[in-house]
Protein backbone atom coordinates (compact mmCIF):
# COMPACT_ATOMS: atom_id res chain seq x y z
CA UNK A 1 0.00 0.00 0.00
CA UNK A 2 1.52 3.23 -1.06
CA UNK A 3 2.28 5.71 2.44
CA UNK A 4 -0.30 8.48 1.17
CA UNK A 5 -3.74 6.37 1.01
CA UNK A 6 -5.49 8.02 -1.70
CA UNK A 7 -8.98 5.97 -1.79
CA UNK A 8 -11.97 7.72 -0.48
CA UNK A 9 -14.42 4.84 1.13
CA UNK A 10 -18.39 5.15 1.32
CA UNK A 11 -19.23 4.27 4.21
CA UNK A 12 -21.00 0.76 4.65
CA UNK A 13 -21.52 -1.49 7.56
CA UNK A 14 -18.87 -3.38 8.85
CA UNK A 15 -18.52 -6.98 7.97
CA UNK A 16 -16.64 -9.94 8.82
CA UNK A 17 -14.20 -10.40 5.50
CA UNK A 18 -11.93 -13.29 4.63
CA UNK A 19 -8.90 -12.93 1.74
CA UNK A 20 -7.09 -15.22 0.62
CA UNK A 21 -3.73 -14.73 -1.56
CA UNK A 22 -1.53 -11.57 -0.85
CA UNK A 23 0.44 -11.40 -3.77
CA UNK A 24 1.07 -8.03 -5.72
CA UNK A 25 -2.80 -7.72 -6.37
CA UNK A 26 -4.39 -9.87 -3.21
CA UNK A 27 -2.19 -8.09 -0.29
CA UNK A 28 -3.17 -4.44 -1.68
CA UNK A 29 -6.85 -5.28 -2.08
CA UNK A 30 -7.08 -6.96 1.33
CA UNK A 31 -5.84 -3.68 2.52
CA UNK A 32 -8.26 -1.19 1.41
CA UNK A 33 -11.06 -3.83 2.95
CA UNK A 34 -9.06 -3.52 6.25
CA UNK A 35 -8.96 0.55 6.04
CA UNK A 36 -12.23 0.49 4.76
CA UNK A 37 -13.49 -0.66 8.45
CA UNK A 38 -14.00 -4.58 7.89
CA UNK A 39 -13.12 -6.93 10.35
CA UNK A 40 -9.98 -9.43 7.91
CA UNK A 41 -9.28 -12.60 8.27
CA UNK A 42 -6.50 -13.82 5.88
CA UNK A 43 -4.58 -16.75 4.14
CA UNK A 44 -1.28 -16.92 2.31
CA UNK A 45 0.65 -20.32 1.01
CA UNK A 46 3.49 -18.21 3.00
CA UNK A 47 2.65 -17.84 6.56
CA UNK A 48 5.59 -14.75 6.99
CA UNK A 49 3.59 -12.69 4.26
CA UNK A 50 0.44 -13.30 6.15
CA UNK A 51 1.93 -12.22 8.89
CA UNK A 52 3.54 -9.24 7.36
CA UNK A 53 0.27 -8.12 6.55
CA UNK A 54 -1.34 -7.86 9.85
CA UNK A 55 1.86 -6.14 11.23
CA UNK A 56 1.02 -3.42 7.98
CA UNK A 57 -2.72 -3.35 8.90
CA UNK A 58 -2.40 -3.74 12.63
CA UNK A 59 -4.25 -0.57 13.34
CA UNK A 60 -7.46 -1.61 11.65
CA UNK A 61 -10.41 -3.62 13.11
CA UNK A 62 -8.18 -6.69 14.45
CA UNK A 63 -6.60 -7.83 11.71
CA UNK A 64 -5.66 -11.85 11.66
CA UNK A 65 -4.20 -14.89 9.68
CA UNK A 66 -5.13 -18.25 10.15
CA UNK A 67 -3.20 -21.30 9.25
CA UNK A 68 -5.53 -22.76 6.04
CA UNK A 69 -8.24 -21.91 3.94
CA UNK A 70 -10.90 -23.44 5.97
CA UNK A 71 -9.74 -21.77 8.97
CA UNK A 72 -9.51 -18.26 7.49
CA UNK A 73 -13.35 -18.57 6.10
CA UNK A 74 -15.01 -19.62 9.18
CA UNK A 75 -17.71 -17.62 10.20
CA UNK A 76 -17.03 -15.24 6.87
CA UNK A 77 -20.02 -13.44 5.41
CA UNK A 78 -18.06 -12.65 2.72
CA UNK A 79 -14.04 -14.81 0.88
CA UNK A 80 -12.48 -12.94 -0.92
CA UNK A 81 -9.22 -14.75 -3.25
CA UNK A 82 -6.68 -13.89 -5.60
CA UNK A 83 -4.44 -16.71 -6.58
CA UNK A 84 -2.65 -17.55 -9.66
CA UNK A 85 -4.99 -19.83 -12.02
CA UNK A 86 -7.57 -22.73 -11.77
CA UNK A 87 -5.68 -25.13 -10.10
CA UNK A 88 -4.50 -22.48 -7.39
CA UNK A 89 -8.42 -21.52 -6.74
CA UNK A 90 -9.60 -25.54 -6.06
CA UNK A 91 -6.72 -26.05 -3.97
CA UNK A 92 -8.36 -22.84 -1.76
CA UNK A 93 -11.78 -23.93 -2.07
CA UNK A 94 -11.71 -27.36 -2.12
CA UNK A 95 -8.31 -28.49 -0.45
CA UNK A 96 -7.32 -30.37 -3.01
CA UNK A 97 -3.41 -31.86 -2.50
CA UNK A 98 -1.83 -29.49 -5.65
CA UNK A 99 1.28 -29.66 -3.96
CA UNK A 100 0.87 -26.68 -1.34
CA UNK A 101 0.48 -28.28 1.38
CA UNK A 102 -3.38 -28.03 1.39
CA UNK A 103 -5.41 -31.59 2.01
CA UNK A 104 -8.60 -32.88 1.69
CA UNK A 105 -10.85 -30.47 3.93
CA UNK A 106 -8.83 -27.60 4.63
CA UNK A 107 -10.17 -25.78 1.64
CA UNK A 108 -12.49 -22.36 2.18
CA UNK A 109 -15.74 -24.41 1.01
CA UNK A 110 -15.64 -26.21 4.02
CA UNK A 111 -15.21 -23.53 6.73
CA UNK A 112 -17.72 -21.44 4.99
CA UNK A 113 -21.47 -20.91 7.00
CA UNK A 114 -24.19 -21.33 4.70
CA UNK A 115 -24.92 -18.52 2.60
CA UNK A 116 -21.94 -17.04 2.64
CA UNK A 117 -20.59 -15.92 -0.32
CA UNK A 118 -17.63 -16.78 -2.02
CA UNK A 119 -15.69 -13.73 -4.59
CA UNK A 120 -12.84 -14.74 -6.49
CA UNK A 121 -10.71 -12.06 -8.21
CA UNK A 122 -8.34 -14.69 -9.83
CA UNK A 123 -8.25 -14.72 -13.61
CA UNK A 124 -9.18 -18.16 -14.19
CA UNK A 125 -10.83 -20.02 -16.76
CA UNK A 126 -14.80 -19.54 -17.34
CA UNK A 127 -15.03 -23.76 -17.05
CA UNK A 128 -13.58 -23.32 -13.34
CA UNK A 129 -15.77 -20.68 -12.37
CA UNK A 130 -19.06 -22.63 -12.91
CA UNK A 131 -17.70 -26.00 -11.66
CA UNK A 132 -16.99 -24.04 -8.33
CA UNK A 133 -20.27 -22.15 -8.56
CA UNK A 134 -22.34 -25.60 -8.85
CA UNK A 135 -20.24 -27.07 -6.12
CA UNK A 136 -20.66 -23.97 -4.03
CA UNK A 137 -24.29 -24.14 -4.26
CA UNK A 138 -24.29 -27.82 -3.48
CA UNK A 139 -23.24 -27.13 -0.41
CA UNK A 140 -25.59 -23.66 0.36
CA UNK A 141 -22.80 -21.28 -0.78
CA UNK A 142 -22.69 -18.87 -3.16
CA UNK A 143 -20.09 -18.06 -6.14
CA UNK A 144 -19.07 -14.72 -7.42
CA UNK A 145 -16.35 -14.97 -10.44
CA UNK A 146 -14.56 -11.40 -10.60
CA UNK A 147 -11.54 -10.91 -12.32
CA UNK A 148 -10.27 -6.84 -12.36
CA UNK A 149 -8.51 -5.25 -14.47
CA UNK A 150 -6.03 -2.12 -13.89
CA UNK A 151 -2.78 -3.79 -12.84
CA UNK A 152 -0.91 -4.04 -9.42
CA UNK A 153 -1.08 0.07 -9.12
CA UNK A 154 -5.17 0.12 -9.40
CA UNK A 155 -5.09 -2.51 -6.17
CA UNK A 156 -2.40 -0.83 -4.83
CA UNK A 157 -4.91 2.95 -5.37
CA UNK A 158 -8.16 1.15 -4.88
CA UNK A 159 -9.11 1.89 -8.10
CA UNK A 160 -10.04 -1.41 -9.89
CA UNK A 161 -12.11 -2.41 -12.67
CA UNK A 162 -14.73 -5.75 -11.92
CA UNK A 163 -16.21 -8.04 -13.88
CA UNK A 164 -18.39 -10.19 -12.33
CA UNK A 165 -20.44 -13.27 -13.19
CA UNK A 166 -23.16 -14.56 -10.84
CA UNK A 167 -26.57 -14.89 -8.98
CA UNK A 168 -27.68 -11.12 -8.81
CA UNK A 169 -28.87 -11.58 -5.13
CA UNK A 170 -25.08 -12.42 -3.99
CA UNK A 171 -23.50 -9.67 -6.41
CA UNK A 172 -25.73 -6.99 -4.63
CA UNK A 173 -24.44 -8.07 -1.45
CA UNK A 174 -20.97 -8.00 -2.07
CA UNK A 175 -20.56 -4.91 -4.16
CA UNK A 176 -20.50 -2.36 -1.80
CA UNK A 177 -17.73 -4.36 0.37
CA UNK A 178 -15.81 -4.87 -2.73
CA UNK A 179 -16.11 -0.93 -3.65
CA UNK A 180 -13.36 -0.21 -1.02
CA UNK A 181 -10.81 -1.55 -3.59
CA UNK A 182 -12.54 -0.69 -7.15
CA UNK A 183 -13.79 2.09 -8.81
CA UNK A 184 -16.42 -0.06 -11.12
CA UNK A 185 -17.37 -3.43 -10.15
CA UNK A 186 -20.26 -4.45 -12.44
CA UNK A 187 -22.69 -7.96 -12.81
CA UNK A 188 -22.21 -9.17 -16.52
CA UNK A 189 -24.11 -12.49 -16.55
CA UNK A 190 -24.05 -15.61 -14.77
CA UNK A 191 -21.33 -17.56 -13.72
CA UNK A 192 -18.40 -17.53 -16.01
CA UNK A 193 -19.22 -13.93 -17.17
CA UNK A 194 -16.72 -12.30 -15.35
CA UNK A 195 -14.08 -14.54 -16.60
CA UNK A 196 -15.39 -14.28 -20.05
CA UNK A 197 -15.15 -10.37 -20.14
CA UNK A 198 -11.74 -10.52 -18.54
CA UNK A 199 -10.65 -12.82 -21.70
CA UNK A 200 -12.24 -9.67 -23.92
CA UNK A 201 -10.58 -6.86 -22.17
CA UNK A 202 -7.02 -9.01 -22.73
CA UNK A 203 -7.80 -9.93 -26.46
CA UNK A 204 -8.12 -5.59 -26.31
CA UNK A 205 -4.78 -5.41 -24.57
CA UNK A 206 -3.08 -7.62 -26.63
CA UNK A 207 -3.73 -5.90 -29.82
CA UNK A 208 -3.41 -2.60 -28.74
CA UNK A 209 0.22 -3.27 -27.52
CA UNK A 210 1.45 -4.55 -30.31
CA UNK A 211 -0.01 -1.51 -32.52
CA UNK A 212 1.86 0.79 -30.22
CA UNK A 213 5.20 -1.16 -30.48
CA UNK A 214 4.86 -1.22 -34.10
CA UNK A 215 4.41 2.43 -34.54
CA UNK A 216 6.78 3.52 -31.75
CA UNK A 217 9.72 1.42 -33.16
CA UNK A 218 8.63 2.91 -37.16
CA UNK A 219 9.06 5.92 -35.79
CA UNK A 220 12.09 5.56 -34.53
CA UNK A 221 13.60 3.96 -37.30
CA UNK A 222 12.59 6.98 -38.99
CA UNK A 223 14.16 9.94 -36.79
CA UNK A 224 11.25 10.62 -35.21
CA UNK A 225 11.36 12.10 -31.61
CA UNK A 226 8.51 9.48 -30.48
CA UNK A 227 7.76 11.43 -26.98
CA UNK A 228 6.97 14.43 -28.82
CA UNK A 229 5.03 12.48 -31.18
CA UNK A 230 3.20 10.43 -28.86
CA UNK A 231 2.35 13.43 -27.20
CA UNK A 232 0.32 14.71 -30.42
CA UNK A 233 -0.99 11.63 -31.31
CA UNK A 234 -2.17 11.37 -27.70
CA UNK A 235 -4.61 13.89 -28.47
CA UNK A 236 -6.48 12.30 -31.66
CA UNK A 237 -7.92 8.92 -32.75
CA UNK A 238 -4.74 7.14 -31.94
CA UNK A 239 -4.80 7.77 -27.90
CA UNK A 240 -5.09 4.83 -25.70
CA UNK A 241 -4.70 3.66 -22.28
CA UNK A 242 -1.46 2.26 -23.01
CA UNK A 243 -0.32 5.22 -24.90
CA UNK A 244 -0.79 7.20 -22.25
CA UNK A 245 0.83 5.12 -19.60
CA UNK A 246 3.19 2.96 -21.22
CA UNK A 247 4.06 5.11 -24.18
CA UNK A 248 6.93 7.10 -23.22
CA UNK A 249 8.74 4.40 -20.74
CA UNK A 250 8.26 1.82 -24.31
CA UNK A 251 10.47 5.22 -25.61
CA UNK A 252 12.80 4.88 -22.87
CA UNK A 253 12.94 1.19 -22.73
CA UNK A 254 12.00 0.76 -19.49
CA UNK A 255 10.11 -2.45 -18.50
CA UNK A 256 10.37 -3.32 -14.50
CA UNK A 257 6.83 -2.57 -13.60
CA UNK A 258 3.18 -3.74 -13.94
CA UNK A 259 1.38 -6.68 -15.76
CA UNK A 260 4.11 -9.11 -16.49
CA UNK A 261 4.53 -10.92 -19.92
CA UNK A 262 4.22 -14.35 -17.26
CA UNK A 263 0.87 -13.59 -16.59
CA UNK A 264 -0.15 -12.35 -20.12
CA UNK A 265 1.07 -15.65 -21.47
CA UNK A 266 -1.49 -17.42 -18.77
CA UNK A 267 -4.61 -15.20 -19.53
CA UNK A 268 -3.73 -14.86 -23.56
CA UNK A 269 -3.83 -18.72 -23.23
CA UNK A 270 -7.05 -19.10 -21.34
CA UNK A 271 -8.71 -16.98 -24.03
CA UNK A 272 -7.09 -19.56 -26.79
CA UNK A 273 -8.81 -22.31 -24.93
CA UNK A 274 -11.83 -20.74 -24.73
CA UNK A 275 -11.73 -19.61 -28.53
CA UNK A 276 -11.40 -23.08 -29.50
CA UNK A 277 -14.17 -24.34 -27.44
CA UNK A 278 -16.59 -21.50 -28.61
CA UNK A 279 -15.50 -21.69 -32.16
CA UNK A 280 -14.68 -17.84 -32.25
CA UNK A 281 -11.61 -16.84 -34.59
CA UNK A 282 -9.01 -14.82 -32.77
CA UNK A 283 -5.96 -14.60 -35.56
CA UNK A 284 -4.25 -11.75 -33.57
CA UNK A 285 -4.20 -12.42 -30.33
CA UNK A 286 -2.60 -15.68 -31.13
CA UNK A 287 -0.03 -14.25 -32.95
CA UNK A 288 0.26 -11.25 -30.32
CA UNK A 289 0.65 -14.74 -28.12
CA UNK A 290 3.26 -16.08 -29.76
CA UNK A 291 5.19 -12.65 -29.84
CA UNK A 292 4.90 -12.53 -26.28
CA UNK A 293 6.74 -15.89 -26.22
CA UNK A 294 9.64 -14.37 -28.21
CA UNK A 295 9.63 -12.08 -25.18
CA UNK A 296 10.02 -14.68 -22.61
CA UNK A 297 12.94 -16.62 -25.10
CA UNK A 298 15.00 -13.12 -24.12
CA UNK A 299 14.43 -13.36 -20.58
CA UNK A 300 11.55 -11.07 -20.33
CA UNK A 301 9.26 -13.11 -18.56
CA UNK A 302 8.82 -10.82 -15.68
CA UNK A 303 9.01 -7.33 -17.46
CA UNK A 304 6.09 -5.38 -18.22
CA UNK A 305 3.67 -6.50 -21.47
CA UNK A 306 4.41 -3.24 -22.98
CA UNK A 307 8.08 -4.86 -23.30
CA UNK A 308 6.77 -6.19 -26.73
CA UNK A 309 8.81 -3.80 -28.52
CA UNK A 310 12.00 -4.82 -27.64
CA UNK A 311 11.65 -7.87 -30.38
CA UNK A 312 11.61 -5.30 -32.71
CA UNK A 313 14.40 -3.71 -31.91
Amino acid sequence: MPSTNPKTYTATPSRKVTFLGLGVMGGPMAGHLALAGHAVTVYNRSAAKAAAWCSEFAGTTAPRSAATPREAAEGADIVFCCVGNDDDLRSVTLGADLGDGNRAGDGAFAGMRAGAIFVDHTTASANVARELDAEARKRGLQFIDAPVSGGQAGAQNGLLTVMCGGDAAAFDAVMPVGMAFSRAFTLLGASGAGQLAKMVNQICIAGLVQGLSEAIAFGQKSGLDMVQVLEVIGKGAAQSWQMDNRGKTMVADKFDFGFAVDWMRKDLGLVLDEARRNGARVPVTALVDQFYGDVQQLGGGRWDTSSLIKRLK
